[in-house]
């Protein structure tokens, strides 16, 4: 994918408002890949006529691209603000299937593979799970990650619950993922790019897979999907120890497991279980979510609903069984309007930041990424001469 250069009719040299726009157009960003349209070679022409009307060839990645208007209103922008000109005329036109093989080995530098596996990635991985369905493990995942991009964080979501997949829902994602190539540019809203089986699947139409294929699925997930650079990658897990939390430990070995519970004790006894698979498959265990823990009355009681002191039962077993201390991250309340955000598609952390049960999501989120990106403690491929 080449980048051609041509001057005006009748200069004897190169334009100096040539490079001018190109160093514009460094700052146009790929609204799916995040990257700058330079660097990915979609700049295909730039040309400057002698009345001074610069026109400039675009690419995008296929030939129905959502983005394109997008895109060309940005280059026209920022092609604009280089001085001499009279006019800016922007064209588009669909990559090549050669130039989108380029693209995708570019973005997947080479190699097929799961990024957040390659020494040197910097990506907290989080996998939020729990013992039984209906203690709120899908809103409090959509929450976490929704509090983490309002902090400026690059954040991700796998929605690994095969078979009750509910993300594109929480997240009020109605689009499928663009394909370039063998390569998917994951959906985002509210910051949160989100991958799902439930963008590929029919209204009311059930996925009936057994567990080879839902690993396959996870695989092409963490793998088949450009998430560019993340600061945090959350999963959403189904309930329980079945095949897919086994599959995640298998597929991205430094996930942390997150158990989300209620004060319920049968809730609690179950979570237990959940979180001592962390033991046969060597996960750690970032810390216990309990969910429900109260409802707030409107003569600012509260009720305790589901009982008390689940949270603390949970991680206290836990703790004894990996031999370290594990935390209660935080308590949320049982809120009617957390429930309704989660149907309206935009997570209660945004539509009310200030509330308790914002406040105690976010308190959760900043607490599991309280420790900043480095490589301390990880393993490189150094070795001495």
């Amino acid at each position: 994918m080449s980048t051609s250069e041509q001057h005006a009719p009748g200069q004897a040299g190169g334009d100096a408002r040539i490079s001018q726009i190109h160093e514009a157009l460094n700052g146009v960003m790929d609204p799916e890949i995040h990257r700058p349209i330079t660097e990915l070679g979609m700049v295909d022409s730039v040309d400057i006529d002698a009345d001074g009307t610069a026109k400039v060839h675009v690419l995008v990645t296929i030939e129905g691209c959502p983005m394109r208007d997008r895109i060309e209103r940005e280059t026209a922008e920022a092609t604009a603000t280089v001085p001499g000109l009279s006019r800016v005329e922007v064209s588009t036109s669909a990559m090549t299937e050669e130039q989108r093989n380029e693209l995708t080995t570019r973005l997947r530098q080479g190699r097929r593979q799961i990024p957040f596996n390659q020494p040197g990635s910097l990506t907290r991985i989080f996998a939020v799970s729990s013992g039984k369905g209906g203690v709120g493990k899908s809103t409090v995942t959509a929450n976490l990650a929704a509090a983490m991009a309002a902090d400026g964080m690059r954040v991700g979501v796998i929605d690994a619950d095969i078979h009750g997949f509910s993300m594109p829902g929480m997240f009020g994602i109605t689009d499928q993922p663009t394909k370039v190539s063998d390569l998917l540019m994951p959906p985002e809203a509210h910051g949160v790019a989100v991958m799902s089986i439930g963008m590929f699947v029919p209204e009311g139409q059930a996925v009936v897979w057994r567990g080879p294929k839902m690993h396959r699925a996870i695989e092409q997930f963490a793998s088949d999907v450009f998430w560019g650079d993340l600061d945090v990658l959350l999963l959403d897990l189904p309930p329980g120890t079945g095949d897919v939390a086994i599959s995640v430990a298998q597929l991205l070995p430094t996930a942390q497991m997150v158990v989300v519970t209620t004060p319920q004790q049968s809730a609690s006894s179950v979570a237990e279980r959940v979180g001592s698979l962390s033991t046969s498959t060597e996960q750690e265990i970032a810390g216990v979510v309990e969910n429900m823990s109260g409802l707030t009355l409107p003569d600012g009681t509260v009720m305790d609903v589901f009982g008390t002191g689940g949270g603390d039962r949970v991680a206290a077993t836990l703790a004894e069984a990996v031999g370290h201390d594990v935390p209660v991250l935080g308590r949320v309340g049982l809120d009617p309007a957390l429930r309704e955000g989660a149907d309206q598609g935009v997570p209660l952390v945004l539509s009310a930041p200030d509330s308790p049960t914002s406040m105690a999501l976010k308190g959760v989120a900043r607490a599991l990424v309280r420790k900043p990106r480095g490589l301390g403690g990880m393993k490189l491929p150094l070795s001495v001469a």
